[in-house]
């Protein structure tokens, strides 16, 4: 097992079957939600399991400037979040919609099931590796130690994981796959062990 670090900004959806739309309050447009599980998502052969453990989910940022977004838009801020908190192993917050014609339109599709999907962008800043099986049979799984959620969004089609989920944006806006990186450093790795079993 190894403990390591990154601080890339991550998307995570939730998938639509799960209920993340809990309760909703028309007369002051606020909806409780969940955003995040520990459910292990599969992206290109290995795990991803976002720790809900006590001190694992970084909230404060959230709790203080967090905004509600759509589409992860940073230009299409909907709303902001009012509270959020880790509640049975799930990141459950309250989140307000604005009151301008824009965000009224994404909370109308909230509040008549249109839009269904809920999403995080959020930051690793631990994790742990633990991998199972040896050889072309090895699978590895990574474990968000301590990680923090920097928005929330509504979203309207769940990420294609080859263009969205796994992904990150650096501060110049490329797009940087460290899920890709790793399985190549797994896959050389596994290379180098065959070939030295077999000197």
């Amino acid at each position: 097992m190894e403990t390591e670090q990154r601080f890339e900004i991550m998307q995570r959806q939730m998938d639509a079957e799960s209920g993340e739309v809990r309760t909703l309050d028309d007369s002051t447009r606020t909806v409780e939600l969940s955003f995040s599980s520990e459910t292990p998502v599969e992206r290109w052969g290995v795990s991803e399991i976002l720790s809900h453990k006590s001190g694992a989910v970084m909230l404060e940022r959230l709790n203080k400037t967090g905004c509600l977004l759509y589409n992860h838009n940073r230009d299409k801020v909907i709303g902001k979040v009012i509270k959020a908190s880790v509640k049975n192993r799930r990141g459950i917050a309250t989140v307000q919609f604005d009151d301008d014609d824009e965000s009224l339109i994404y909370y109308n599709k909230v509040k008549n099931g249109t839009l269904r999907n809920v999403s995080v962008g959020y930051i690793v800043h631990e994790q742990q590796r633990t991998a199972t099986g040896k050889g072309e049979t090895m699978h590895v799984t990574y474990t968000a130690t301590k990680w923090e959620p920097i928005e929330i969004s509504i979203v309207s089609v769940p990420a294609d994981i080859s263009v969205g989920v796994g992904r990150s944006v650096t501060e110049n806006g490329q797009i940087k796959n460290y899920v890709d990186y790793r399985m190549k450093i797994n896959q050389n790795l596994i290379k180098i062990a065959r070939r030295n079993k077999f000197r």
